[in-house]
This record gives C-alpha cells, structure tokens and sequence, in this order.
C-alpha cells in the first residue's frame, strides 16, 4: 500500500542514516582523541579504573623523585666513609711505623695530625641539601619508597636509612680499663691492646667505673683478629643495685664474645675479682685483643682525638684504637652502600612498574587506530548509501502523483 502521508521507506532510511552519523562521530572521536574511552559516559567502570591508575602513575612520579634524592644523599654518605676509611688506613700506617724505637715519632705525629684535620673535613662536609648523615646531626632518614593499594585503601612506605656517626666530637675520657697483666695498658685508660700466642697465650684486663659513673649508651668494643664484640650500656644497667655497672658489662662483653665462636679462645670471667676477664688462646693461631671505650653521644671516631704516638706505650695503645675506627668506618660505608643498592633497585622497579600501568591503562581506553580507520570507512559508504536510500524513498510521492496523470 502506498500512502502520501505516511513515508515508511523515508522514516526507516533516515533513522538508518541518524544511526550512521552516531557511529560517525564516535569514531571521528577516537580518532581525533586517541581514545576509545574519553570519558566517564563512554564506559563508566573501565573509565574509573583508568583514572586511578592514572593517579597512581602520578604518584610514582612523586615517589621516583623521592628515591633519587635519597640515592644522591647516600652516594654522598657512603663516598665520605669511604673517603674516611682510607685516610684511616693511612693512619694505621704512621703508627704501624711508631712501633719501632729508631723512628722520629714526633714528625710521624704531625703527619697523623694532619690525617685527623682532614677526616674532620670530609665529615663536616659530607652533606646533600642539607642533611648530613656521618657527623651525628641527624639519626638517619625516611625515602619514600612506594604506594601500597589495597581494599583498605593507599598507604605510603618507606626505606630507613640509618646515620653512621663518625664524628670525632664530644669524646670524654673515662678511664674504664684497669691495668692488664702483660698488656699495654699499664694505668688506667680508655684503650687497650692484648697479644695472645697461639697454644696458650693468657692476658688480662679489667673492666671498671672510670672516672665518671656510667650512662646509658656508653660502649665497650673489643676486636679479636678479625671480628668485633661488643657491650652497651643500657638504663637498667645504670640504675642496677646488686652489681657494679663495671661488672654488668664484663659479663656482657664475655656473652659477646663467647657468641663470636673464636676457635680456641676462652674468656673466663671470676666473681671474685670484679670486672676482671681471662683470656686464653689455645688455638693455632696468634690473637690481638683490642678495647675501646666510647661514651654515649660520641662519634664513631671519637677515640682518634686521643691516639698518641709520641711515646712507646702511646703507640701500642694507638695500633689498638685505630683498628676498631677502621671497622666503625668500614661497617658505615658497607651500611651506606647497602641502603643506596636497595633505594636503586626499588627505583628500577617503580620506573617499571610506572611503565606497566600506562600500558595496562592504553589497554583499556586507548583506541585501536588500524580498527578505527577502517571502520570509518565503512561508516562513510554506508553514509554514502543511506543518503541514496532516503533520497530515493522521498522520490515515492512523486511516483503516486503519476498515477493521476
């Protein structure tokens, strides 16, 4: 049936081409955006996750400036330890060569002068935006390190750096070493050294209130060949009624050091004679012994205020103090190089991962370009054809008119 009111074939062609040009401009859209998902209307719950992820992109941005800038204060840190322990090494050289009695010790003690001048140099210096974490002003540092998501929500982490102290400040002799039995230390001093020969060399020393009472956070170190014990002081320690404080590190130091498992060596320790420890080396190998005492707050290198080799016995006790510096300042550029590795790995790593979310975010809303062009050529000849449709069924009316010719 054919009507000039009502036009089927015109309605049906031009909804046809309205759905055409709807298609049309969704693509021309991707294609001028880049996007097949611009905005919230074009796919509610895919567009949500982009934007979180894409806010934990930026995040990561923020968190790969903070890594950088931690990485950067610890190669200043660990290249001041590192500094430190060479002119160190040096050190242990001048006195190694005090050892001798037909030397000039005096001149040797001004080159150990200058050496100390130049270790408090590379100290005070050793700072990056103003932060210094070797001469004991700080107590360390927080890195950003990453952006924890969960079903809670987003927590932020981080990586704890902590200062290395070695300041040779605020050092305040105590006298805590009483006279060994064939030692070095013939008054009361602050450093001492033992010799042990293999199969039964014996030595004493005695640990005791110095001049001063105890605080907490006052150390002992000892150093036998090649592996350190030793003993702080806590508060309990200090406010302890049944027994000398003296006597509480003693004890101390002897659980440190039985726990070194030394072959060989045995320290005994003798109520009856308080602070007192033995030492027995019947091992097949010859043992130093050295002690250091260092008082709370005082840097790590405090004691090289004090090395004296202008005298016979000041040499010997000096062999003793500098080796336990050399290890303070070994452990701090091994602690330093450690903590930037780790900071340069999670680097590494939030760069990738920062990658992976802005490909995992392309995934979801980017457009696919080949797909896209060829789909709008399609739309433009089907565009083509609906217009050619709907001009066609407008040309109906006028084949009814011919019907009255």
């Amino acid at each position: 049936m054919s009507s000039i009111l009502t036009n089927n074939g015109a309605m049906v062609a031009l909804q046809t081409m309205k759905s055409i040009n709807q298609n049309m401009s969704k693509t021309q859209a991707e294609i001028s955006t880049g996007k097949s998902i611009s905005n919230a209307k074009d796919n509610a719950a895919v567009w949500a996750i982009s934007k979180v992820m894409e806010s934990d992109v930026e995040g990561f941005k923020g968190i790969s400036d903070a890594l950088n800038l931690g990485s950067s204060t610890l190669s200043v840190a660990r290249q001041a330890t590192e500094t430190v322990t060479d002119l160190l090494t040096q050190i242990k050289g001048k006195i190694v060569a005090a050892q001798g009695d037909n030397v000039d010790r005096a001149k040797i003690q001004t080159d150990i002068d200058a050496l100390k001048g130049q270790v408090d140099s590379v100290v005070g210096a050793a700072q990056f935006n103003g932060l210094n974490l070797v001469n004991g002003s700080a107590s360390g540092m927080d890195v950003l390190s990453s952006l924890d998501r969960s079903s809670s929500g987003v927590a932020a982490s981080s990586i704890t750096v902590t200062a290395q102290n070695l300041s040779t400040g605020a050092y305040a002799a105590n006298d805590v070493f009483g006279a060994t039995t064939n030692g070095t230390v013939s008054t009361d001093a602050d450093t001492f050294v033992l010799a042990l020969d293999q199969g039964g060399g014996t030595d004493t020393i005695t640990i005791q209130d110095g001049a001063t009472s105890w605080a907490a956070g006052d150390k002992i170190s000892m150093r036998i060949g090649d592996k350190t014990a030793s003993y702080t002081v806590t508060s309990s320690d200090v406010t302890s009624g049944t027994n000398s404080v003296a006597d509480l590190v003693a004890v101390g130091m002897k659980n440190a050091i039985d726990s070194l498992g030394i072959s060989g060596l045995t320290v005994d320790y003798d109520s009856a004679n308080p602070g007192e420890l033995a030492f027995t080396n019947d091992g097949t190998k010859d043992l130093s012994v050295s002690g250091q005492f260092k008082n709370a707050g005082s840097g790590g290198l405090a004691a090289l205020t004090s090395i004296d080799v202008t005298t016979s016995s000041g040499a010997s006790t000096a062999l003793g103090s500098i080796e336990g510096m050399l290890q303070t300042a070994i452990d701090a550029a091994a602690e330093f190089g450690s903590s930037q590795k780790r900071i340069d790995i999670q680097s590494n790593f939030v760069s990738s991962l920062s990658n992976a979310l802005k490909s995992g975010i392309g995934s979801m809303v980017d457009a696919d370009m080949e797909e896209t062009s060829a789909r709008l050529q399609a739309l433009q000849v089907q565009q083509q054809l609906a217009t050619q449709s709907l001009s066609i069924a407008n040309q109906q009316p006028q084949n009814i008119l011919a019907l009255f010719r």
